[in-house]
């Protein structure tokens, strides 16, 4: 069990984590945060079971917090801490599905009664949808942009991630099933349809159940290979000829992230692994490059090169060179011996 504890107050921050700890069974994992936007980024990172969460704090406040996880993560148990006179809107955190509440000093014993009643409830080897989907959205990007090394590492962390949760071998079949279902339909949807040979697994056995998804996924990568048929051309160099072509336009990243067929998200992350530069990082080098080449031509004036390479503020333009090359544009031009 995984416990998420969010108040803008240490102590009770503290406090909390404290009677938490001393609770039987012992949680699994117990973090906090200080407010609904740092707690909304440690869920991402690790879903818990429960969230305990103050009602007034700053950037984030608790209504806002139980609405979002009420949105996007239904699953998670809520529990809500305020203080007497944050009474009624504490109630409104009712309509996000918040089942729990309790006054603030928070005591063991009420703490520990709200803990039995939600573990007893508990369902034992789950996996929340909005985590299975986020591996099969990985999934798919490593296949269609043909990332094997990034796949075989992401089956590993999939296959421990699947083995922890602790699902039966009916339960982790039909999860199975349902998420290669989920995967040939997107490929449909992007009009490659690849015929997979279905394995008989032993019953019973969980590891030869997630080495035949493995195999699946394999077999999607072969078919999309043989349906490519040698001419396929990698993402990230289209992505990169896309840009290079069109450096005097205002390109936003889910623009060529979805000229790639691929998501911004995973676009965005493959992008600086493949270039060791960010979107904009790459922009802008590449726009001064060609500043630098358009320099050398003695006729063109600087002003129309800023407008060449995307610049309609011929300040930032030069402000932007001199940070990048060391030296103004003028003083670029001068050192080549152009007057």
């Amino acid at each position: 069990m995984h416990l998420l504890i969010v108040d803008d107050e240490r102590i009770i921050r503290l406090g909390l984590q404290k009677m938490a700890e001393a609770y039987s069974p012992t949680f699994t994992d117990i973090r906090t945060a200080e407010n609904g936007m740092d707690a909304l980024d440690k869920i991402a990172d690790l879903e818990p079971n429960i969230v305990i969460s103050d009602i007034r704090m700053p950037k984030m406040d608790g209504l806002a917090l139980c609405q979002t996880i009420h949105n996007q993560y239904a699953h998670i148990n809520m529990l809500v801490v305020s203080g007497y006179n944050d009474f009624e809107y504490a109630q409104k955190c009712m309509s996000y599905g918040v089942k729990h509440y309790l006054l603030k000093p928070v005591t063991e014993a009420s703490l520990y009664e709200v803990f039995d009643t939600i573990i007893k409830r508990e369902t034992p080897g789950y996996i929340p949808v909005t985590r299975y989907v986020q591996w099969i959205d990985r999934m798919e990007q490593c296949i269609w942009s043909l990332q094997i090394d990034d796949l075989n590492g992401l089956m590993e962390q999939w296959q421990a991630y699947c083995l922890k949760a602790s699902l039966s071998f009916y339960q982790l079949q039909e999860l199975l099933e349902e998420c290669t279902d989920m995967l040939l339909q997107r490929f449909q949807e992007r009009h490659f349809v690849p015929t997979i040979t279905r394995q008989e697994v032993p019953e019973g056995n969980v590891k030869a159940a997630l080495d035949a998804f493995d195999d699946h996924l394999r077999q999607i990568v072969s078919a999309l290979l043989l349906s490519r048929k040698g001419n396929y051309k990698d993402p990230m160099q289209e992505a990169r000829s896309y840009m290079d072509c069109r450096l005097s336009q205002e390109l936003s990243l889910d623009e060529v992230a979805n000229m790639a067929g691929l998501t911004p998200t995973y676009f965005s992350l493959l992008f600086k692994k493949m270039t060791n530069e960010t979107f904009v990082q790459y922009r802008i080098n590449k726009r001064m490059a060609k500043a630098k080449e358009l320099l050398g031509v003695p006729h063109l004036k600087i002003v129309d090169i800023a407008d060449e390479v995307g610049y309609l503020d011929y300040s930032h333009f030069t402000k932007t060179f001199k940070k990048i090359v060391g030296i103004s544009p003028s003083e670029y031009r001068t050192s080549l011996g152009i007057k």
